[in-house]
C-alpha cells in the first residue's frame, strides 16, 4: 500500500536511537525527507548514515528537546533544506523513575520540560505552516503508561496521560484544516530506556534482569517484546495519507498489555 508521503518532509524528535531511529528509518522506506535529531552526536551521525545508505535523504541535528533556542534552530534548519515539515513526530527519552516521595522539584521540572514542553514548544512551530497548506501529520511518541501507570514512573505516568488529552483536544482544533494529532502509546520495546527500568525493577525484587523480562513478557498477552520496526510502521501509517481520517487517538501498541475496555 502507497502510503502517499514519498517527497514529504518529516521531522522526528530524538531519531537516533530505539523506537525514533525505527519511526525514521520506516519514513526512510516510504519516500519522505526525514530530519532526525538527538542529544549524543555519536549514535546522531551513526544512524544517519545507516539512513543514507538505505537511500534517505537526511538531515542531522545534535538538539536538546527541551531547550526552546534547539527546537527552533531544528526547525529553521529543515524549512530552510526542504521547506516547512509536514510530518512531524515528537518524542524524548523519559523522565526520571523513581516513587513518589523520592522525587524533587527540579525532577519534576525537568520531566516537564523534557515531555511535555517539547510537544507543546514543537506542535507550535510547525502547525501554522501547515494550516496555510490546510494539511498536516502530527504524532506524539508517548507511553502506555499514560494508560496503565506505573509506580515507578511517576512523573512519565502523570505527563503521558496529559499527553493523551492534549493530542485530544489538539486534534478537535484543527481537524478542520486537515491536520491530524494522533497519539501513539508503545508497551514494552527493548530499547535502551526499556532495558534502565528494567535493571531498576529488577534490582527492586533481588533478581537478575533476564529474571525480571521473562516476568514482564509472562504479563503480556503477545508473550514477547515489540520490534522497534512494528512501532515504526504504525507511526507511518498515521503519518500517511491512508490515515486522514484518523484523528485524536491514542493507540496502544503493546501486544495486548494495557487492561481496560478501550
Amino acid at each position: 500500500m502507497d502510503l502517499g508521503i514519498r517527497g514529504r518532509t518529516a521531522m522526528v524528535a530524538a531519531g537516533s536511537k530505539g523506537l525514533g531511529r525505527a519511526i525514521a528509518a520506516a519514513l526512510v522506506r516510504e519516500g519522505a525527507r526525514v530530519s532526525i535529531c538527538a542529544r549524543s552526536s555519536g549514535p546522531l551521525e551513526e544512524t544517519e548514515k545507516a539512513l543514507r545508505d538505505a537511500g534517505g535523504e537526511v538531515l542531522a541535528m545534535t538538539v536538546d528537546v527541551s531547550r526552546p533556542a534547539d527546537l527552533e534552530r531544528w526547525h529553521t534548519a529543515t524549512l530552510e533544506r526542504w521547506g516547512h515539515p509536514a510530518l512531524v513526530v515528537t518524542n524524548t527519552g523519559g523522565p526520571p523513575p523513581g516513587l513518589f516521595e523520592t522525587l524533587t522539584e527540579d525532577n519534576w521540572r525537568a520531566g516537564i520540560d523534557s515531555t511535555l514542553m517539547n510537544v507543546v514548544r514543537t506542535s507550535q512551530l510547525v502547525l501554522p505552516a501547515m494550516r496555510a497548506a490546510k494539511y498536516g501529520r502530527i504524532v506524539h511518541l508517548t507511553s502506555f503508561v499514560a494508560k496503565q501507570p506505573m509506580s515507578l514512573l511517576t512523573i512519565s505516568s502523570t505527563l503521558r496521560a496529559g499527553l493523551s488529552a492534549l493530542t485530544k483536544t489538539m486534534a478537535t482544533q484543527v481537524a478542520g484544516d486537515g491536520i491530524t494529532v494522533n497519539a501513539i502509546l508503545p508497551g514494552h520495546f527493548l530499547t535502551d530506556r526499556q532495558v534502565q527500568v528494567n535493571e531498576l525493577r529488577a534490582k527492586q525484587h533481588g533478581i537478575t534482569r533476564a529474571a525480571w523480562e521473562d516476568k514482564l513478557m509472562a504479563e503480556i498477552p503477545a508473550r514477547r517484546f515489540g520490534r522497534p520496526e512494528e512501532l515504526g510502521d504504525a507511526v507511518a501509517f498515521l503519518l500517511s495519507e491512508r490515515a486522514a481520517y484518523v484523528n485524536g487517538i491514542s493507540l496502544q501498541v503493546d501486544g495486548g498489555l494495557s487492561g481496560g475496555t478501550f
